[in-house]
């Protein structure tokens, strides 16, 4: 034996941490020993499939896909539409897509069976908790736009908004307690690191801003929008969703998390006449435009330009929009959530042209905003990640945000 291997160390672990670290509260759902490693083998595929099998992926399109369709049409690729059709035809891609669309369906499949054994316990917590609660304003004869009602969003079944019995927070629990298979731990124990990543950058950009009214459309259980709260406790924030699962259960995990200052409210973005002109001095919506119809984000930006005050602002935290400059085989597979994901409009949404959009909407052309945010780690899980703003794999995500000045 060659006694210098023995010295050898193994390289430092840098896939996710495990499930038991994840920040719990008085709703989170109790989790089995077979449960809690169901969802720390899913999350190690995940970051498997990422960090390893996408290299892979990319290399076999490099290899082998855009050299075939060269030869076959005698140009390059020309877009991501042909890029993506082309690697369909390889097995490189078949297999990465094929184990990301398990991980997904196994994801939901891991949540649902956890939460459902425990449905009826979960919503007597939430009624102690949120019964009688005048922050919580449900409507049972709200219309549920068929872009949403036509979608189990992610694989989810029932998407945000289905409910089994008056009082079921099923699938707001689903949605918190095992959205750490697709992150990984990346956001943080509470899953709230798009939060504090928009709070950062609004405190380094616009450190004199000092909003009284905050506004989070599509704001679920509220992973993104408590950062907001607790950054700026004199405001008072209102969560307009059209989820009463998300509603209740958010409420009810503000509260057993100490954050009281936000109001949870059952509406649809595209209609929030409930609220007069110019009740906001923030508005925010956080990975929410890639799952609206056109219309209905179109609709949306109206209604945010009708609600902000003068002096006020509007943030849309997103992936990146595809662009000239953005490599066609990133496009293609940025593009897969489109097609095996149950996100119909994502592709769509990321090439708009969101500027338009806005000016569109009644914004002025030079208060449009843009930037970008990443992810502040959680030290609590990740102590020896960077500490910049550049992006850390495994440990940090980057967004774009595109918003306007009133």
């Amino acid at each position: 034996m060659d006694q210098s291997s023995s010295t050898i160390s193994p390289p430092p672990y840098d896939g996710p941490p495990d499930y038991r670290v994840v920040g719990r509260h008085a709703l989170f759902p109790q989790t089995s020993h077979d449960e809690i490693e169901r969802i720390n083998f899913l999350a190690q595929m995940n970051r498997h499939l990422a960090a390893r099998v996408v290299p892979g992926v990319k290399a076999a399109y490099d290899a082998r896909v855009a050299p075939r369709f060269a030869s076959a049409h005698g140009r390059p690729i020309a877009d991501r539409h042909e890029a993506r059709k082309s690697l369909l035809q390889d097995p490189a891609f078949q297999t990465w897509s094929a184990l990301r669309r398990l991980t997904m369906e196994q994801r939901q499949q891991a949540g649902r069976w956890t939460v459902i054994r425990q449905r009826e316990a979960l919503a007597r917590i939430a009624a102690g908790l949120t019964d009688g609660d005048d922050r919580l304003t449900l409507d049972p004869t709200l219309a549920i736009p068929r872009y949403v009602s036509a979608v189990d969003h992610h694989c989810m079944p029932g998407s945000y908004h289905r409910e089994a019995f008056d009082g079921d927070v099923a699938n707001g629990a689903n949605y918190d307690h095992a959205g750490f298979v697709t992150t990984g731990g990346l956001l943080g124990k509470y899953s709230d690191g798009g939060g504090h990543a928009v709070v950062k950058w609004v405190k380094r950009n616009l450190p004199d801003f000092a909003p009284r009214t905050i506004l989070e459309i599509g704001g679920t259980v509220g992973h993104s929008s408590l950062p907001l709260a607790q950054a700026f406790p004199e405001a008072e924030m209102t969560i307009a969703d059209l989820g009463a699962p998300m509603l209740r259960y958010g409420l009810a995990r503000a509260k057993s998390l100490g954050v009281d200052n936000i109001r949870w409210v059952q509406a649809s973005g595209e209609d929030l006449s409930i609220f007069p002109d110019a009740s906001f001095d923030w508005i925010q919506t956080t990975m929410f435009l890639h799952e609206l119809s056109t219309t209905a984000l179109r609709n949306i930006f109206a209604e945010t330009r009708r609600l902000l005050k003068p002096g006020g602002i509007v943030l849309h935290v997103e992936q990146p929009q595809y662009a000239p400059d953005m490599p066609l085989f990133e496009q293609a597979m940025r593009d897969w959530d489109a097609f095996y994901n149950n996100e119909p409009f994502w592709s769509r949404m990321h090439e708009m042209d969101l500027d338009a959009a806005m000016i569109d909407a009644g914004f002025d052309p030079d208060g449009l905003i843009h930037g970008g945010v990443t992810g502040v780690v959680d030290r609590d899980l990740f102590p020896d990640a960077q500490d910049d703003d550049t992006e850390d794999y495994g440990r940090k995500a980057a967004w774009h945000v595109i918003g306007a000045m009133a």
